[in-house]
């Protein structure tokens, strides 16, 4: 049995969803972090994605020039994929006016 191929709408306006566009507020973009390191703990890649979608949403070039490091490198440490050294992801937390805290378990 073939199955027939599914074809994209011709005529669409839709533009692929970005959480940068909508983290205004030094407040969304702590809870967004947040919210990865309570429902995610264990997603390492996704918290480095989250940062960097926060920071995009701030400016990367901003955040770039703050934590000393290059575009390039923060981009692909805040990527799909990307991991952080501890050291990255403490610069870019200040830089984006975030601070992690600790809790007990």
């Amino acid at each position: 049995m073939r199955v027939a191929a599914r074809k994209k709408p011709r005529n669409s306006n839709s533009s692929p969803y970005d959480v940068a566009e909508h983290l205004r507020s030094p407040e969304e973009m702590a809870a967004y972090l947040d919210a990865w390191l309570v429902e995610a703990s264990d997603d390492v890649s996704g918290i480095a994605r989250a940062l960097g979608d926060i920071a995009r949403a701030k400016g990367m070039s901003q955040v770039a020039k703050e934590t000393g490091l290059s575009r390039e490198s923060l981009y692909r440490a805040l990527s799909e994929g990307g991991n952080p050294s501890f050291a990255t992801v403490l610069k870019v937390a200040r830089a984006l006016g975030l601070r992690l805290h600790a809790q007990a378990a």
